[in-house]
């Protein structure tokens, strides 16, 4: 788990099956003292976070099996949650 930054959400009109009524959304990975740590990312987001909130990212590919209920998904960033 990393904390990130929700930077705008993103759209691809080509893409993989399992992205299929996925949302997604670029987040910038933070570190401890909130500084960029890496580019940009493409997540999956199953809470409907907005530009500008803070949420925690993993990228753990059993979550994103699970999430997108396909075997080989390429997926591999996913949110876990908005940061209060």
């Amino acid at each position: 788990m990393q904390p990130a930054l929700v930077l705008g959400s993103t759209r691809a009109t080509i893409k993989h099956t399992s992205f299929d009524g996925q949302r997604l959304v670029v987040v910038r990975l933070l570190t401890a003292d909130d500084s960029a740590d890496g580019p940009p990312l493409v997540a999956l987001d199953q809470f409907g976070s907005r530009r500008g909130d803070r949420v925690m990212v993993t990228s753990d590919g059993s979550y994103a099996r699970e999430l997108t209920g396909c075997r080989d998904t390429p997926a591999r960033w996913t949110v876990l949650g908005i940061v209060d």
